[in-house]
Protein backbone atom coordinates (compact mmCIF):
# COMPACT_ATOMS: atom_id res chain seq x y z
CA UNK A 1 0.00 0.00 0.00
CA UNK A 2 1.38 3.45 -0.85
CA UNK A 3 2.10 5.88 1.95
CA UNK A 4 -1.01 7.91 2.75
CA UNK A 5 -0.24 11.63 2.98
CA UNK A 6 -2.92 14.03 4.22
CA UNK A 7 -2.36 17.55 2.89
CA UNK A 8 -4.06 20.43 4.74
CA UNK A 9 -3.58 23.51 2.58
CA UNK A 10 -5.06 26.04 0.18
CA UNK A 11 -5.93 25.57 -3.49
CA UNK A 12 -3.92 27.34 -6.20
CA UNK A 13 -6.05 27.74 -9.33
CA UNK A 14 -2.87 28.15 -11.39
CA UNK A 15 -1.71 24.70 -10.34
CA UNK A 16 1.86 25.61 -9.40
CA UNK A 17 1.59 25.71 -5.62
CA UNK A 18 -0.79 24.72 -2.83
CA UNK A 19 -2.90 21.59 -2.94
CA UNK A 20 -2.23 21.11 -6.64
CA UNK A 21 1.56 21.07 -6.21
CA UNK A 22 1.17 18.86 -3.14
CA UNK A 23 -0.86 16.21 -4.94
CA UNK A 24 1.54 16.18 -7.89
CA UNK A 25 4.54 15.83 -5.61
CA UNK A 26 3.13 13.04 -3.47
CA UNK A 27 2.01 11.13 -6.58
CA UNK A 28 5.35 11.58 -8.37
CA UNK A 29 7.16 10.17 -5.33
CA UNK A 30 4.92 7.13 -5.05
CA UNK A 31 2.55 8.21 -2.28
CA UNK A 32 -1.22 8.57 -2.08
CA UNK A 33 -2.44 12.14 -1.50
CA UNK A 34 -5.62 12.99 0.38
CA UNK A 35 -6.58 16.60 1.09
CA UNK A 36 -8.33 19.03 3.37
CA UNK A 37 -8.66 22.36 1.59
CA UNK A 38 -8.38 25.43 3.82
CA UNK A 39 -8.93 28.21 1.26
CA UNK A 40 -9.58 28.80 -2.42
CA UNK A 41 -7.36 31.24 -4.27
CA UNK A 42 -7.74 32.87 -7.65
CA UNK A 43 -4.08 32.68 -8.57
CA UNK A 44 -1.81 32.62 -11.59
CA UNK A 45 1.91 33.08 -12.18
CA UNK A 46 1.54 36.84 -11.66
CA UNK A 47 0.06 36.68 -8.18
CA UNK A 48 -2.92 36.00 -5.94
CA UNK A 49 -6.01 37.85 -7.12
CA UNK A 50 -8.52 36.63 -4.54
CA UNK A 51 -8.89 34.38 -1.50
CA UNK A 52 -12.02 32.66 -0.19
CA UNK A 53 -11.43 30.91 3.16
CA UNK A 54 -13.16 27.62 3.96
CA UNK A 55 -15.12 27.38 7.21
CA UNK A 56 -12.75 25.98 9.88
CA UNK A 57 -15.31 23.41 11.03
CA UNK A 58 -15.49 22.07 7.48
CA UNK A 59 -11.70 21.98 7.22
CA UNK A 60 -11.69 19.84 10.34
CA UNK A 61 -14.46 17.63 8.97
CA UNK A 62 -12.43 17.01 5.80
CA UNK A 63 -9.52 15.90 7.96
CA UNK A 64 -11.54 13.67 10.26
CA UNK A 65 -13.32 11.69 7.55
CA UNK A 66 -10.02 11.01 5.78
CA UNK A 67 -8.32 9.98 9.02
CA UNK A 68 -11.20 7.73 10.06
CA UNK A 69 -11.65 5.93 6.72
CA UNK A 70 -8.41 6.06 4.72
CA UNK A 71 -5.90 6.58 7.52
CA UNK A 72 -2.70 8.59 7.31
CA UNK A 73 1.03 7.89 7.45
CA UNK A 74 2.06 11.56 7.49
CA UNK A 75 0.30 14.94 7.58
CA UNK A 76 1.54 18.10 5.89
CA UNK A 77 0.08 21.55 6.53
CA UNK A 78 0.50 24.51 4.22
CA UNK A 79 -1.65 27.63 3.88
CA UNK A 80 -3.90 27.84 6.98
CA UNK A 81 -5.02 31.46 6.51
CA UNK A 82 -6.29 32.38 10.00
CA UNK A 83 -6.18 31.55 13.70
CA UNK A 84 -9.55 29.77 13.74
CA UNK A 85 -8.40 27.38 11.02
CA UNK A 86 -5.15 26.70 12.89
CA UNK A 87 -7.12 25.87 16.04
CA UNK A 88 -9.43 23.53 14.12
CA UNK A 89 -6.51 21.76 12.43
CA UNK A 90 -4.60 21.39 15.71
CA UNK A 91 -7.67 19.85 17.36
CA UNK A 92 -7.97 17.25 14.60
CA UNK A 93 -4.25 16.47 14.75
CA UNK A 94 -4.43 15.92 18.52
CA UNK A 95 -6.24 12.62 17.85
CA UNK A 96 -3.27 11.24 15.90
CA UNK A 97 -0.58 9.39 17.81
CA UNK A 98 2.83 8.74 16.29
CA UNK A 99 1.98 10.18 12.86
CA UNK A 100 4.67 12.60 11.61
CA UNK A 101 3.61 16.18 10.93
CA UNK A 102 5.38 18.45 8.44
CA UNK A 103 4.47 22.12 8.95
CA UNK A 104 5.15 24.54 6.11
CA UNK A 105 4.46 27.96 7.71
CA UNK A 106 3.06 29.55 4.55
CA UNK A 107 2.80 33.29 5.12
CA UNK A 108 3.37 35.11 1.83
CA UNK A 109 2.89 34.04 -1.80
CA UNK A 110 5.72 34.30 -4.32
CA UNK A 111 4.14 37.48 -5.71
CA UNK A 112 3.92 39.10 -2.28
CA UNK A 113 0.29 38.49 -1.28
CA UNK A 114 -0.31 37.64 2.39
CA UNK A 115 -1.58 34.08 2.87
CA UNK A 116 -1.64 34.10 6.68
CA UNK A 117 -3.41 36.79 8.65
CA UNK A 118 -1.02 38.73 10.92
CA UNK A 119 -2.87 37.78 14.12
CA UNK A 120 -2.57 34.08 13.21
CA UNK A 121 1.23 33.93 13.57
CA UNK A 122 0.90 33.54 17.33
CA UNK A 123 -1.59 30.69 16.92
CA UNK A 124 0.76 28.96 14.49
CA UNK A 125 3.64 29.23 16.96
CA UNK A 126 1.62 28.17 19.99
CA UNK A 127 -0.51 25.39 18.50
CA UNK A 128 1.26 23.80 15.54
CA UNK A 129 4.99 24.26 16.12
CA UNK A 130 4.98 22.06 19.25
CA UNK A 131 3.31 19.31 17.18
CA UNK A 132 5.70 19.50 14.23
CA UNK A 133 8.07 16.68 13.39
CA UNK A 134 9.62 19.03 10.82
CA UNK A 135 9.10 22.76 10.25
CA UNK A 136 10.07 24.01 6.76
CA UNK A 137 10.36 27.82 6.82
CA UNK A 138 12.13 29.99 4.32
CA UNK A 139 14.21 32.84 5.71
CA UNK A 140 11.45 35.51 5.84
CA UNK A 141 9.14 33.03 7.59
CA UNK A 142 11.84 32.08 10.09
CA UNK A 143 12.44 35.78 10.78
CA UNK A 144 8.73 36.36 11.38
CA UNK A 145 8.48 33.39 13.74
CA UNK A 146 11.63 34.12 15.74
CA UNK A 147 12.24 37.88 15.50
CA UNK A 148 15.83 37.17 14.40
CA UNK A 149 17.26 38.98 11.37
CA UNK A 150 18.87 36.35 9.16
CA UNK A 151 21.77 37.46 6.96
CA UNK A 152 24.17 34.51 7.04
CA UNK A 153 24.63 30.91 8.15
CA UNK A 154 25.28 31.84 11.77
CA UNK A 155 21.98 33.70 12.08
CA UNK A 156 20.23 30.82 10.29
CA UNK A 157 21.54 28.50 12.98
CA UNK A 158 20.40 30.86 15.75
CA UNK A 159 16.91 31.07 14.27
CA UNK A 160 16.78 27.30 13.86
CA UNK A 161 17.78 26.79 17.47
CA UNK A 162 15.08 29.20 18.61
CA UNK A 163 12.47 27.33 16.56
CA UNK A 164 13.58 24.06 18.17
CA UNK A 165 13.16 25.81 21.51
CA UNK A 166 9.58 26.68 20.50
CA UNK A 167 8.75 22.98 20.38
CA UNK A 168 9.28 21.47 16.92
CA UNK A 169 11.45 18.37 16.67
CA UNK A 170 13.41 19.47 13.61
CA UNK A 171 13.69 22.46 11.28
CA UNK A 172 14.52 22.41 7.57
CA UNK A 173 15.51 26.06 7.10
CA UNK A 174 15.68 26.99 3.41
CA UNK A 175 18.54 29.28 2.45
CA UNK A 176 17.44 30.35 -1.00
CA UNK A 177 16.85 33.98 0.00
CA UNK A 178 20.54 34.46 0.77
CA UNK A 179 22.89 35.35 -2.13
CA UNK A 180 25.36 32.95 -3.71
CA UNK A 181 25.79 30.43 -6.49
CA UNK A 182 25.15 27.63 -4.00
CA UNK A 183 22.02 27.33 -1.88
CA UNK A 184 22.65 26.07 1.63
CA UNK A 185 19.64 24.65 3.44
CA UNK A 186 20.08 23.68 7.08
CA UNK A 187 18.55 20.64 8.75
CA UNK A 188 18.51 21.45 12.45
CA UNK A 189 17.55 18.93 15.10
CA UNK A 190 18.53 17.92 18.61
CA UNK A 191 21.42 15.93 17.16
CA UNK A 192 22.97 19.01 15.56
CA UNK A 193 23.04 20.96 12.29
CA UNK A 194 23.55 19.48 8.84
CA UNK A 195 23.98 21.36 5.56
CA UNK A 196 22.18 20.26 2.40
CA UNK A 197 23.66 22.18 -0.54
CA UNK A 198 22.53 22.57 -4.13
CA UNK A 199 23.48 24.68 -7.13
CA UNK A 200 21.25 27.70 -7.62
CA UNK A 201 19.20 27.54 -10.84
CA UNK A 202 18.82 31.06 -12.23
CA UNK A 203 15.15 31.20 -13.24
CA UNK A 204 11.87 32.91 -12.42
CA UNK A 205 10.07 29.56 -12.59
CA UNK A 206 10.10 28.68 -8.90
CA UNK A 207 6.42 29.05 -8.00
CA UNK A 208 5.39 26.45 -5.44
CA UNK A 209 8.85 25.23 -4.47
CA UNK A 210 8.12 25.56 -0.75
CA UNK A 211 4.91 23.53 -0.99
CA UNK A 212 6.69 20.96 -3.13
CA UNK A 213 9.61 20.55 -0.75
CA UNK A 214 7.40 20.11 2.32
CA UNK A 215 5.17 17.58 0.57
CA UNK A 216 8.21 15.68 -0.67
CA UNK A 217 9.56 15.50 2.88
CA UNK A 218 6.15 14.36 4.13
CA UNK A 219 6.02 11.62 1.50
CA UNK A 220 9.44 10.36 2.51
CA UNK A 221 8.54 10.29 6.19
CA UNK A 222 5.27 8.54 5.39
CA UNK A 223 7.25 5.94 3.45
CA UNK A 224 9.45 5.31 6.47
CA UNK A 225 12.60 7.12 5.32
CA UNK A 226 14.87 8.57 8.00
CA UNK A 227 14.53 12.35 8.33
CA UNK A 228 17.85 13.15 6.66
CA UNK A 229 17.11 10.87 3.70
CA UNK A 230 13.60 12.29 3.28
CA UNK A 231 15.00 15.84 3.25
CA UNK A 232 17.84 15.06 0.85
CA UNK A 233 15.49 13.34 -1.60
CA UNK A 234 13.05 16.25 -1.32
CA UNK A 235 15.76 18.79 -2.09
CA UNK A 236 16.89 16.77 -5.12
CA UNK A 237 13.28 16.45 -6.32
CA UNK A 238 12.74 20.23 -6.11
CA UNK A 239 16.02 20.98 -7.88
CA UNK A 240 15.06 18.69 -10.77
CA UNK A 241 11.55 20.17 -10.88
CA UNK A 242 13.04 23.68 -11.21
CA UNK A 243 15.55 22.57 -13.85
CA UNK A 244 12.73 21.04 -15.91
CA UNK A 245 10.25 23.90 -15.49
CA UNK A 246 7.91 24.10 -18.50
CA UNK A 247 8.03 27.91 -18.83
CA UNK A 248 4.30 28.40 -18.30
CA UNK A 249 2.86 31.86 -17.63
CA UNK A 250 4.18 35.40 -17.75
CA UNK A 251 5.30 35.68 -14.12
CA UNK A 252 6.76 33.28 -11.55
CA UNK A 253 6.04 30.08 -13.43
CA UNK A 254 5.53 26.61 -11.95
CA UNK A 255 8.09 23.86 -11.76
CA UNK A 256 7.64 20.44 -13.38
CA UNK A 257 6.53 17.86 -10.84
CA UNK A 258 6.23 15.17 -13.49
CA UNK A 259 9.94 14.83 -14.13
CA UNK A 260 10.02 11.47 -12.35
CA UNK A 261 7.00 10.12 -14.21
CA UNK A 262 7.41 8.38 -17.57
CA UNK A 263 4.99 9.61 -20.27
CA UNK A 264 2.10 7.25 -20.95
CA UNK A 265 2.20 5.74 -24.41
CA UNK A 266 -1.27 5.34 -25.86
CA UNK A 267 -1.81 2.11 -27.80
CA UNK A 268 -1.94 2.59 -31.55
Amino acid sequence: MPARILIVAGSDSGGGAGIQADIKTVTALGGYAATAITALTAQDTRGVHGVVPIDPAFVQQQMRVVIDDIGVDCVKTGMLHDAATIEAVAAALADLDGVPLVVDPVMVAKGGAALLEPDAVGALSARLLPMASVLTPNIPEAEALTGIDIADRASMERAGARLIGMGCEAVYLKGGHLPGARIEDLLIAGSGVETLSADRVETVHTHGTGCTLASAIATGLGQGLPLRSACARAQAFVQAAIANAPGIGSGHGPTWHGHTVAPFDYPS
